[in-house]
């Protein structure tokens, strides 16, 4: 028996298209797309600066009944 929710996360070396599709080849449909920002510490002029270094994108899915 399945989970009724489960989360996938979009991996670096895929796109949000091959993510949705392996979604959908786990036979869940996606419900809810959430983007988090991550930082890197940046040291500058003795101050520590935070500067973006990329996204994380998670899908939150439902079963496919």
């Amino acid at each position: 028996m399945k989970k009724k929710k489960m989360v996938f996360e979009v991996l670096e070396s895929e796109t949000i298209d091959q993510c949705l599709n392996r979604i959908k080849e786990a036979g869940y449909m996606p419900v809810r797309r959430t983007e988090k920002p991550y930082f890197k510490e940046v040291s500058k002029n003795g101050k520590v600066e935070y500067e973006p270094a990329g996204r994380q994108i998670v899908f939150e899915a439902k079963v496919l009944e």
